[in-house]
């Protein structure tokens, strides 16, 4: 396996888990991997950069959902239980 497609599967693993932490640590170990070129750090590091920012949007719509949903279940009716 070469270095590139180790790399690969470890962006890959790093994204299906979800984890921001260690997609950042990830990241950062990217950013000082001189084994790969430019292009190739640059592709893995923009997928990694793709999921936090998906990660990040999921976040903040659920929690706007959640509200919304608390909201409804308060005011039931018109009047806050």
């Amino acid at each position: 396996m070469s270095h590139l497609d180790d790399v690969h599967s470890r962006v890959e693993a790093a994204v299906k888990t979800g984890v921001i932490a260690q997609m950042n640590e990830l990241l950062i170990a990217l950013s000082n991997d001189d084994a790969l070129g430019r292009e190739e750090r640059y592709a893995e590091q923009q997928r990694l950069r793709a999921a936090i920012s998906h990660h990040g949007r999921q976040h903040q719509e659920d929690l706007m959902q959640q509200s919304e949903e608390r909201r409804e279940r308060l005011n039931r009716g018109g009047t806050i239980l």
